[in-house]
Order: structure tokens, then C-alpha cells, then sequence
């Protein structure tokens, strides 16, 4: 899940990551990236349900190709709309919506709570190169369920859908050391985080959930305890299903007011 920070591989959202040209994907590096059969896995046997993924993108090659390359993968069927093209979302009805934050009429942030209002059950990403922390604290509290980086690898921008599609939300690691710890802490100032006293937890879903409140993704977690990222991601579901959170804010916002209060 990036980095669910969720479980997604990703940050207090969870935690992931071709070159860019002037802020702009390179098409030699989106059709010309290699399909790894991990990337695109075991299509003859794919048995899930799909992804419907929509994708607002002012730049038509851009958008062209990431489409052209999203459609390799089995689970995933994805569709082109123009930066104005959120109106006709409900035609695909899609689970998740790709928005570049850089937008050339600059009006992302109002796309993004548009789709929000009107399409409430689908879940947007945001691309852009490093966005200003003050613009990813906006996105955010509007509602953005994750981040990819414009020079993320194919693997990394199909995980993140899968995460975010889920129920996760993603950060790229870049992101997670400033925004991760500062928005978890505004949701304890604004006492969204709930006592679970009576809840218990195992010694290792403590340590899980410590690194996740440290902005960690579910690899670097993996390799500080020497688990794998399966394992890790089993003790984040775990845990957010014993503390009935379902994001890894909400699991920094718990460890915040934890720590807090037994500081008190």
C-alpha cells in the first residue's frame, strides 16, 4: 500500500516511487519502462475484481501512454479524462481517480474536493514531482487518499492504485519525514483520535505501529525488524482492525496520543 501507511506501502499514509522532463513524465521512460512479470503478474490467471482507474491529465502524451501502460496490467482498467474532464466521471464509475497536481489552469485542489463532493466512493491519487508541504497538507484535508512521485517506477504507481484501492493510503517515502509526523499530530490536537485502553496488543504490533507513528514504509519496517513486508503488512491490518482505525494517520495520531498521555 505508498507506502499504504496503511498497510499500503506507504506513509501516516503508508509508503513508495521515470525521469521527468521539465516537471513532465518522459515518454521513453513510461512506454519504455520493462514489465516485469511482478508488474504485471500472472494476467492468464487473474481472477479479482477490476480496478477502474481514471486518470485527469492535461498533457495528452502523457496521458496517452500512462493509460496505454496501466491497461498492461490484469487488474486494472483504466481510461483517459482532460483536466476538465471530471464531469464525465460517472460514465466509468472509477474506484480510483489519477489527478496531476499540476494542472496547467492550476486548478487541482478544486478538481480534486469536486470529485470528492460529487463521486464521495472514489479515491484520488495525486502525481507531481515533490509538492510544497503547505499544497499536500491542502490535499489532504481534501480528501486525497495518496501521493505517487512523477518519477515513481511502474511497480511503485500500480501499487500505490492497489493500496489506495483497498482502503489504504500511500505516501512516497520522500514525503513521509515532514507531513506524516506533523498531520498526525494536528488529528491529536483536534482529538480525532480515540482511547483504546482496553485494547491489547502483541509486543511486535507495538514495535510495528512505533515505526509506523516514525513515518517508516512497510519495507523499511520489514528490515528494521527483520520481518517481511507481508509480515508487516498482516500485523498493520491486525492492528487497525483491533483499534477499528484504517489508516496509518490514524495509527500515528493513536501513537502520538499514547505517548502523550503516559508522558502526563
Amino acid at each position: 500500500m505508498q507506502k499504504p501507511i496503511g498497510s499500503s506501502g506507504s506513509a501516516p499514509f503508508a509508503t513508495h516511487r521515470s525521469p521527468l522532463v521539465h516537471g513532465r513524465l518522459e515518454m521513453a521512460d513510461i512506454s519504455g519502462e520493462q514489465t516485469t512479470q511482478d508488474e504485471t503478474s500472472d494476467s492468464a490467471n487473474f481472477e479479482g475484481d477490476m480496478i477502474k482507474v481514471a486518470l485527469i491529465e492535461d498533457n495528452r502524451l502523457v496521458r496517452e501512454a500512462l493509460i496505454s501502460v496501466l491497461n498492461r496490467a490484469p487488474d486494472i482498467d483504466a481510461v483517459a479524462e482532460g483536466p476538465n474532464g471530471h464531469s464525465s466521471l460517472f460514465k466509468h464509475s472509477p474506484d480510483v481517480v489519477l489527478l496531476d497536481l499540476g494542472l496547467e489552469n492550476g486548478d487541482s485542489l478544486r478538481v480534486a474536493r469536486d470529485v470528492m463532493r460529487d463521486y464521495p466512493d472514489a479515491r484520488i491519487i495525486v502525481m507531481d514531482l515533490l509538492p510544497a508541504h503547505e499544497e499536500l497538507q491542502e490535499f489532504v484535508s481534501a480528501g486525497v487518499c495518496g501521493f505517487i512521485m512523477k518519477d515513481a517506477r511502474l511497480d511503485v504507481v500500480l501499487d500505490t492504485i492497489r493500496s489506495v484501492a483497498s482502503g489504504l493510503k500511500v505516501l512516497p517515502d520522500q514525503m513521509t519525514a515532514t507531513l506524516f509526523s506533523e498531520i498526525a499530530k494536528e488529528l491529536v490536537t483536534r482529538g480525532t483520535s480515540t482511547e483504546h485502553a482496553g485494547v491489547r496488543m502483541t509486543p511486535r504490533e507495538r514495535e510495528v505501529i512505533d515505526l509506523v507513528a516514525d513515518g517508516l514504509s512497510n519495507k523499511a519496517i520489514g528490515k528494521a525488524l527483520d520481518i517481511s513486508v507481508h509480515t508487516v503488512k498482516s500485523h498493520l491490518r491486525n492492528i487497525m482492525e483491533k483499534l477499528t482505525l484504517n489508516s496509518r494517520l490514524q495509527i500515528a495520531a493513536y501513537v502520538h496520543k499514547r505517548d502523550t498521555t503516559e508522558s502526563q
